[in-house]
């Protein structure tokens, strides 16, 4: 059994997924998964369009596909003046992003998560600056998803390019008013090794004692 660290050690972007199809059964634990995320007042205020019509993921490769292609295109110079090895990483995660937007069509399943802001927790809706708070009664069922695909030895990564062409992608997916877009997770067993080990930054660096700034170490 996956220890559940291991499996947040290992939640790596997998973008490269084969076509083979995914058990009813194992797709209905990644769901249940999902089910069992916290949300604001228990309300949980999201659901998720499990697409797998051709002609749907086609539709979505569609709209995906040219606004995956006006970010990649200024993604490398963020990165001059590197040292080539590591820009060499980054661009691997170009490469593979691109093979995301090529094949987004071919995999076998993608994960399209929808909330209900009428029924979410916005605590911060009327402060002076972008809202976030909402965000928590959702994105945790995301992550739970994801986690269980670690678990079921399934690729995945979390985009939100959609949102971008979102009247678009509500209309395909015939995803009625006022519901929102908030993830596309495309699923299916990795080409390659898929899941592995992940660069974050420690505790050391990300995390304050008592204090802002205050280092926890």
């Amino acid at each position: 059994m996956t220890d559940l660290y291991e499996s947040m050690s290992t939640l790596r972007a997998v973008r490269r997924l084969k076509t083979d199809p995914i058990p009813e059964d194992v797709l209905e634990r990644v769901l249940q998964a999902a089910c069992w995320a916290p949300t604001g007042g228990n309300q949980q205020p999201w659901r998720v369009v499990v697409v797998q019509d051709p002609e749907k993921k086609q539709g979505l490769a569609e709209i995906y596909g040219p606004e995956w292609a006006k970010y990649s295109s200024g993604f490398l110079a963020r990165f001059e003046g590197l040292p080539e090895d590591e820009l060499d990483k980054w661009r691997r995660i170009l490469a593979a992003g691109d093979y995301l937007a090529d094949h987004l069509a071919e995999a076998p399943v993608i994960l399209m998560f929808v909330a209900d802001p009428r029924r979410m927790a916005i605590t911060d809706a009327k402060l002076d600056r972008i809202s976030m708070v909402g965000g928590g009664s959702v994105y945790p069922a995301v992550q739970n998803a994801m986690l269980a695909c670690v678990k079921e030895g399934l690729g995945c990564t979390l985009t939100t390019l959609h949102c971008l062409k979102e009247a678009e992608v509500k209309a395909l997916l015939e995803i009625p008013e006022p519901w929102a877009t908030v993830g596309m997770v495309p699923i299916g067993y990795p080409v390659g090794k898929g899941h592995g080990s992940i660069t974050r930054l420690p505790p050391a660096k990300m995390a304050y004692k008592d204090t802002f700034g205050e280092s926890w170490s």
